[in-house]
This record gives structure tokens, C-alpha cells and sequence, in this order.
């Protein structure tokens, strides 16, 4: 089988938007708290925001991820109202300056401020709680948006101490079907799902490598996959574990060259959706993805095509053969 397989035929939609998931689609990361573990403080105000997020779409961005919440371990939950407040006007001021065709996601476990972003023109909700605060599968019913529901233990506070798994991979895929039927129940339409398998949120060092890897069973749910891997201490452990303690041990905005090739692995394996800091880093890999995927399909093509050709050249051979055969026949019999 081809490492370059493409992508499942979904498509999510929103309003009176359609986003084609057959082709990739890279989420900038946009945070607009002052604690976020990577870029915490540096796209607060409104203006640095916006800015930022032109310079994403510029780079290959086609949805935006904006948080104004950190869900890094032991996190401090905030209020709902200092959460709309650093989120909203970030919104309104994208929508105003960037236009509607890029795609906005509220990365938030909060059915209020969610409200809040749809109203404000947001797309997508992104919810690392997969819907679990009260109301919030009420709330995902009523705005009728895409969800993106991801697998986590527990709370930013608590989940590394319940990472804890004899298969993780069996388990998480078990967790997600658990919570997407209760959330179906609950009457989210099946097709507004989008899976996050959680990359950094209640597993440690062997549970990424074994996520990573068999991150290709994930398909076996049948609905898109979101992958963000981006930054996060994982890759700092490889590259320890690795050597390359140069960059191991400086700043997250080191792992980018780590995290777009976890990126890559990911879209070999089915992921449409690739969370990252970094787009143009990631665009480059993607194009690299797509043109091989193109390439391969291409060279597959022309191998049918010859083998087709070669076939019914030796089928017609034959029927030459035959046919000269019955004359050769059809003469003896005459003399």
C-alpha cells in the first residue's frame, strides 16, 4: 500500500459554508491569553491579533483556532466573562478585517462564550472537554456548528495522573465512540463531528509514540480527524531521548521543526486537519504531501493503463491466432 493515500471524502459545514475535508486544511493557533504554555501574552491586544492572523492566512492558514483560555497542565480555569471578553473582540475584529471565507474556530469548553463567537461570526467550536460542562451539549445542538470533541482524562489539572492504559490506542478509540453517542444522543448530528485523538492531554511519552503510530486506526470511527501535536513537551522528549539536546532543552518555538514532521505522519494516516503554530512551516509539508499524493496517483494510473493496454494486446494476439487457426482448418478440410 502507498504512503500517499488520499484523504477520506468529508466535508463539514457551517452556516452557508462548505470545507472540503478531502484536501488538508492547516489551523493557525491563536492564542490570546497571557499564560498559553508557547506564545502566552504576545497576541493579547486586539490589533497584535488580527495582524497575526493575517499573517497565518497569508502563510496557508485556512481556519484560525482562538483561545482565550489555556489548557496547558494545571491550568487556572478563568471566569466566562474575562474569557468572552479577551475572545470576542478578537472575532469581530477578524470577520471585520479578514473577510468571511476564513474559516474561525473558538478553542473553549464554555457553552457561553461559545454563544458569544457564533453570534460574532465564529464557525467551529473546538472543545478539548468534548462537551462535558453542563449545557454545553444543549448549546452544541442549538448553533448546529461543526464540534471538534477531543479525548481527555479528567481536568488540565488532574490529567496526568490518569494516564494510565493497557492499550492506548484501543482506549482512546473506545472513549471517543463512548462520548460521540452520548453526545449524538443528545441530538449533535453525526456529521458536525470532527475527532481529536489528544495529543497532550492525559498521556505520556509511550502513549504519543504508540498514538502516533497507529493513528491510522483512528479512520476505523469514520469521521474527520483533527491532529495538534504542535509544540507540545512530547517533542521536547524525543529530542532529548534523541540527543539533540540543543534543542530539546530551549524554547517551544524550537520544537517547529519536530512538530511539522509529526504534522506530515499524520496526514499519511488520514488526519484533514493539522493544528499548528507555525503555517508556513506546515505549508511547505503539505504541498510536499499533496504533490506526491498526485504524483502517486498519477503513476498509478498509467501502470493500469499500460497493463490494460498490454492485456488486450495479448487478448487480441490470441483471437489473431485462433482465427488463423479456423482458416488454416476451414482450408485443409476444402483440398
Amino acid at each position: 500500500m502507498s504512503l500517499f493515500q488520499p484523504l477520506p471524502a468529508y466535508k463539514i459545514t457551517s452556516r452557508h459554508k462548505v470545507l472540503d475535508l478531502s484536501q488538508p486544511h492547516i489551523m493557525a493557533i491563536l492564542n490570546v491569553t497571557p499564560d498559553s504554555f508557547s506564545d502566552g501574552g504576545r497576541f493579547n491586544g486586539v490589533d497584535e491579533a488580527v495582524s497575526h492572523c493575517q499573517e497565518m492566512i497569508r502563510a496557508g492558514a485556512t481556519i484560525i483556532d482562538i483561545g482565550g483560555e489555556s489548557t496547558r497542565p494545571n491550568a487556572e480555569i478563568i471566569g466566562t466573562t474575562e474569557e468572552i471578553n479577551r475572545v470576542i473582540p478578537v472575532v469581530k475584529a477578524i470577520r471585520k478585517q479578514c473577510g468571511d471565507d476564513i474559516w474561525l474556530s473558538i478553542d473553549t469548553s464554555n457553552p457561553a462564550v461559545i454563544e458569544a463567537a457564533v453570534a460574532a461570526g465564529a464557525d467551529i467550536w473546538n472543545d478539548v472537554r468534548a462537551l462535558k460542562r453542563p449545557g454545553a451539549a444543549a448549546m452544541a445542538v442549538q448553533l448546529d456548528i461543526p464540534i471538534m470533541l477531543m479525548h481527555m482524562r479528567g481536568e488540565p489539572t488532574t490529567m496526568n495522573d490518569l494516564a494510565h492504559y493497557e492499550d492506548v490506542i484501543t482506549e482512546v478509540s473506545a472513549e471517543l465512540i463512548a462520548r460521540i453517542e452520548q453526545v449524538t444522543a443528545a441530538g449533535v448530528k453525526h456529521d458536525k463531528i470532527i475527532i481529536d485523538p489528544g495529543f497532550g492531554f492525559a498521556k505520556n511519552y509511550e502513549h504519543h509514540c504508540a498514538l502516533l503510530t497507529q493513528l491510522h486506526r483512528l479512520q476505523a470511527l469514520k469521521l474527520p480527524i483533527i491532529f495538534g501535536i504542535s509544540r507540545k513537551r512530547f517533542l521536547a522528549e524525543v529530542l532529548q531521548k534523541s540527543g539533540v539536546a540543543t534543542v530539546a532543552d530551549t524554547q517551544a518555538v524550537q520544537r517547529d521543526a519536530a512538530s511539522t514532521a509529526a504534522g506530515l505522519l499524520a496526514l499519511q494516516q488520514g488526519a484533514s486537519i493539522i493544528r499548528t503554530h507555525n503555517v508556513a512551516m506546515m505549508q511547505q509539508a503539505v504541498a510536499l504531501w499533496q504533490q506526491l499524493v498526485a504524483y502517486d496517483i498519477d503513476n498509478n494510473n498509467k501502470s493500469a493503463s499500460t497493463s490494460t493496454n498490454s492485456s488486450n494486446s495479448i487478448n487480441g494476439s490470441s483471437s489473431s491466432s485462433s482465427s488463423s487457426s479456423s482458416i488454416n482448418t476451414n482450408t485443409s478440410s476444402k483440398m
